[in-house]
């Protein structure tokens, strides 16, 4: 999230809802590699060059006291800090969820130090509802800064603003996977071009990162590199930090039940509701699932345009007030389009076998994100035979989770770099 945002949602916890996870994107792959049995899904091919860098541009230097003072600002760790590092926003070639080709925008970090080959973290930011308020665009974003914290610490850091936010067209489709997963890996192709232009070579060896959504997402991006959606990176290291793995056993009936945060599950159940009838069809008139008034006004809230601010107060304090009891009743017993939704969202740790390291992260009293989420993620990991260690960052929410899990791994990625 922006550090605007993320100080909002500090100081105060407005209309009681638990939206730190949503909008702090702190939410951050195989030649030669086997590819996994089970192969991701990702939309048909087009004409369209993907990962064509369109425009770089440059938008600023960063010392490394500057980035100190940013991860201060936020409440991350700065120690790691070593280099001054030079921002870029990208604009690249993509495809949309239909497979249409379209424009994505990402942050590039790159460190100022003596190494002309650098490891790279991919960077799967959180929940974020507007534009404006991406890595690439927002000077104040919490994204920006985990991202140079990783390049300040000696990686390049690549962090895609997914379709639909920074600088990209559209409505962002969110907790879509495919869709996730071709922004990412096309951020990745675009990076490989630019730092080149610099003079700079990306390894083959990718980290990749994600908080909250990007944690699925993180998942998925590395699914599609082992499955050779482009040779010339290898996922090397995953780190998922409270992601919403499991919405159908673990995140619905967390909300639906009143476990987690009202105003999460209602700030939640809108976002995915309104993205998801966009992309899948789930109902003819937003008064079908949505209360009056919220009816007449929730799809426009999701436009990109508005703000934390707007959408908070357009939305009813939880998910009671918001949904019908129709609307209530397909998120506990989702069936066609949505069923199918929810089954292609929840197959980031069940429909593969990672051929790298993963741990995933969480905090105790994470109360936007339901912890069963990684457990059931380490289950279906270990189903396929993958040790996955849930790590406890300690007894704070989900945010502190993102924070603290930022810390960890970029530690984690520090030493398996250092061992390699």
């Amino acid at each position: 999230m922006t550090t605007e945002t993320y100080r909002l949602l500090r100081d105060r916890r407005i209309r009681a809802i638990g939206c730190t996870a949503v909008l702090f994107g702190i939410s951050i792959l195989a030649t030669g590699c086997e590819g996994s049995a089970e192969k991701s899904s990702l939309p048909a091919p087009v004409a369209t060059d993907r990962g064509r860098l369109v425009n770089a541009e440059r938008l600023r230097a960063y010392s490394a006291d500057d980035i100190r003072t940013a991860l201060a600002a936020d409440e991350f760790d700065f120690s790691t800090v070593q280099f001054d590092v030079d921002a870029y926003r990208l604009t690249y070639d993509t495809v949309d969820p239909a497979g249409r080709p379209t424009t994505a925008t990402g942050l590039l970090a790159l460190p100022r130090n003596d190494q002309r080959d650098l490891v790279t973290v991919a960077y799967e930011h959180g929940t974020q509802p507007t534009r404006a308020a991406a890595a690439s665009v927002a000077e104040d974003s919490g994204d920006r800064a985990a991202t140079l914290a990783y390049a300040a610490a000696g990686f390049a850091g690549v962090a895609p603003d997914y379709l639909g936010l920074g600088l990209g067209p559209n409505p962002h489709p969110y907790l879509d996977l495919p869709s996730e997963t071709t922004a990412s890996v096309d951020m990745l192709r675009a990076a490989r071009a630019q730092a080149t232009n610099l003079g700079l070579r990306l390894r083959n060896a990718v980290d990749i990162v994600g908080f909250s959504q990007g944690g699925p997402a993180a998942m998925a991006l590395a699914h599609a590199l082992q499955d050779n959606a482009d040779n010339d990176f290898q996922p090397a290291a995953i780190a998922a930090i409270s992601g919403p793995f499991d919405l159908r056993n673990a995140e619905l009936p967390a909300l639906l039940d009143g476990t987690l945060d009202p105003g999460a599950g209602s700030f939640y159940a809108a976002y995915l509701l309104v993205s998801w009838n966009r992309l899948h069809g789930l109902y003819n008139s937003p008064s079908e699932v949505f209360r009056a008034p919220y009816d007449a006004t929730v799809e426009q809230l999701f436009d990109g345009t508005h703000t934390f601010d707007d959408i908070v107060a357009g939305l009813a304090p939880d998910i009671d007030h918001l949904l019908t009891p129709h609307g209530i009743d397909m998120l506990r017993n989702p069936t066609g389009a949505l069923d199918a939704a929810m089954t292609s969202s929840d197959s980031a740790c069940g429909s593969w076998t990672p051929h790298l390291p993963v741990q995933l992260y969480t905090g105790s009293e994470d109360h936007d994100v339901s912890v069963d989420n990684s457990t059931d993620c380490q289950a279906a990991l270990r189903s396929h035979g993958i040790d996955a260690p849930v790590i406890d960052v300690g007894p704070v929410d989900h945010n502190g989770s993102g924070i603290r899990g930022t810390a960890q791994a970029l530690q984690w990625f520090t030493d398996l770099d250092a061992a390699n």
